[in-house]
């Protein structure tokens, strides 16, 4: 795996970023733009799982980096029972969700491979800044 500098590197964060742009179009159509309830739940789900892949990219140790992958991956999970309550509403169609479901389970299969990579593969304690200079 090549050496990733920034969480914008990160394959699930990228394919995290697919996922919301296509639920905040979903979310934009009229009737489900409507159900302010279901599109503010699953918009902040889909933004969970990118928030959570930068954030624990930039905590200071892969344990805190994996427990973050774990909720970012839980929160693909989130956004796949929503889609079916999307789905069975009517607010999206069945092609509409069978795409964004899968987008949703390519994100959380990433993000588990990734979890798996550095649980096999543990690094020294790192910290994300450690090249600022704090001299005061």
């Amino acid at each position: 795996m090549a050496a990733i500098s920034r969480f914008e590197d990160i394959e699930a964060w990228k394919a995290a970023r697919r996922l919301t742009n296509s639920i905040y179009a979903h979310t934009n159509q009229p009737g489900f733009n409507k159900d302010f309830g279901l599109r503010d739940q699953i918009r902040r789900a889909s933004v969970s799982v990118m928030s959570n892949i930068a954030e624990g990219f930039e905590s200071r140790t892969d344990v805190q980096f994996i427990n973050f992958l774990g909720f970012a991956r839980a929160s693909a999970g989130e956004v796949r029972a929503q889609l079916y309550i999307a789905l069975d509403q009517r607010y999206i169609t069945e092609e509409q969700f069978k795409e964004t479901y899968a987008a949703a389970e390519t994100c959380a299969r990433q993000i588990a491979n990734f979890i798996k990579y550095l649980e096999t593969n543990p690094r020294p304690r790192r910290v994300s800044d450690d090249s600022a200079d704090y001299n005061t």
